[in-house]
C-alpha cells in the first residue's frame, strides 16, 4: 500500500529549504530549480506542490511569519507563568518586542529570511501584501497595551498608544537591520530598545 503524503509537511520542508538559501544567500536569482536541489527532490516534484516560484514565495513567507508569531507568543506565557499571576502592560510589550529582535541564532536566521524578502516586496504587489498583511494587527496590539499601561497610571497621558505602537515597530524593525549588519552587537540593540521603553514609560525603579 503506497505510503500517504502529508502535503502540508512537503510544502513546509519546502519552505525551510528555501530559507536555508534566504538566510546564506537572500532570494536574488534563486530559481525553483536551486530550492529542489536544495529540498533534495526533483523539480517536478516541487512543481506539484507550488506551481511558481511566487507562490511558494508567499507561502514560506507567511510560514516565517506565523512561526515568529508562534515563539514570541510562547515566550510571553511560558514568562508569565514563571511570575505566577497577570504580567504588567509593559512587561508583555517588552517581550513582545524583544522577540521580534534577532538576539539569538534562531531568531537571527528567521530575520535574514524576513530581510531576504523585503526587496522582491518592494517592486511584487503579492509579496507585499503579504508583508503588510500583520503590521495593522501588531500595531493594534501594541497600541492596546499601551493603552492599558496608561488606564493604571504607568504611561503619561500625552503619549497617543497608536502613534508609539507603529514608533516601536519601526524602532525594532531599524535595530533588527543594524543587527543583521553588525552595525551593532544584539545586546546593543537590546539596550537601545530599554532606553526608549524607559523614555516611554518613564525609567522603573532601580534602573
Amino acid at each position: 500500500m503506497p505510503k500517504k503524503v502529508d502535503h502540508d509537511e512537503r510544502r513546509r520542508e519546502i519552505s525551510e529549504a528555501l530559507w536555508r538559501i534566504a538566510s546564506t544567500r537572500g532570494l536574488d536569482g534563486v530559481s525553483l530549480r536551486d530550492v529542489a536541489a536544495e529540498a533534495d527532490i526533483s523539480l517536478g516534484r516541487l512543481q506539484h506542490y507550488f506551481r511558481s516560484k511566487a507562490e511558494m514565495l508567499v507561502f514560506a513567507l507567511r510560514q516565517i511569519n506565523q512561526l515568529a508569531e508562534r515563539r514570541i507568543r510562547e515566550g510571553v506565557e511560558k514568562t508569565a507563568a514563571g511570575l505566577g499571576q497577570e504580567p504588567p502592560p509593559r512587561f508583555v510589550l517588552r517581550a513582545c518586542v524583544t522577540g521580534m529582535l534577532p538576539l539569538d541564532e534562531h531568531s537571527r536566521i528567521g530575520q535574514l529570511v524576513a530581510a531576504a524578502y523585503f526587496a522582491p516586496a518592494v517592486h511584487d504587489e503579492r509579496l507585499r501584501a503579504e508583508a503588510q498583511d500583520g503590521i495593522p494587527a501588531l500595531r493594534v496590539f501594541l497600541a492596546g497595551l499601551l493603552r492599558r499601561a496608561g488606564e493604571r497610571g504607568e504611561l503619561p497621558a500625552d503619549r497617543d498608544p497608536d502613534d508609539e505602537a507603529m514608533i516601536l515597530i519601526s524602532l525594532v524593525d531599524g535595530l533588527t537591520a543594524y543587527t543583521l549588519l553588525h552595525v551593532h552587537t544584539p545586546e546593543e540593540a537590546l539596550r537601545l530598545l530599554d532606553r526608549h521603553l524607559d523614555r516611554l514609560f518613564g525609567a522603573p525603579a532601580g534602573r
